[in-house]
């Protein structure tokens, strides 16, 4: 069993998608348009008002992971509380290039630095609000 998470950009997710590729390498495994959808949704609800080109549904894979996401409702304000994805990186260095990376545009919430259990451990928020812990395991 595993979990993955699944993250709603509302309407940013080809941004979002560019910018992990540049960031941190992220795969693209699969990608749907609305438009493209074999059995549109019975509740017409669900599809936002001109997103025919929108992201219906996509998965990327970053390291051994799976990010699934999807612009959602398109309201153009993605909403991500409550919980962050950590990222464990080889050595020091990969955790600053990784850091920087995801820091562009966003909000460091914790400088990389030395704790009691990592010798580099930074905490940020990246330009769509979404948490990110940097860590090198000993």
């Amino acid at each position: 069993m595993q979990i993955e998470p699944y993250l709603f950009f509302d309407g940013r997710t080809e941004e979002a998608i560019e910018f992990y590729r540049r960031a941190v390498g992220a795969e693209v495994k699969m990608l749907m348009r609305w438009k493209d959808c074999p059995e549109p949704p019975k509740d017409k609800s669900m599809i936002p008002p001109n997103s025919e080109n929108k992201i219906m549904h996509a998965q990327l894979r970053i390291g051994g992971s799976v990010i699934m996401a999807s612009d959602g409702r398109c309201t153009g304000k993605p909403s991500f509380q409550g919980f962050g994805l950590s990222l464990n990186a080889a050595d020091e260095a990969e955790a600053k290039r990784l850091f920087d990376a995801l820091a562009d545009g966003g909000q460091v919430q914790m400088p990389l630095g030395r704790t009691f259990f990592s010798p580099c451990f930074g905490m940020l928020a990246d330009r769509f609000g979404v948490s990110w812990m940097v860590v090198v395991m000993k």
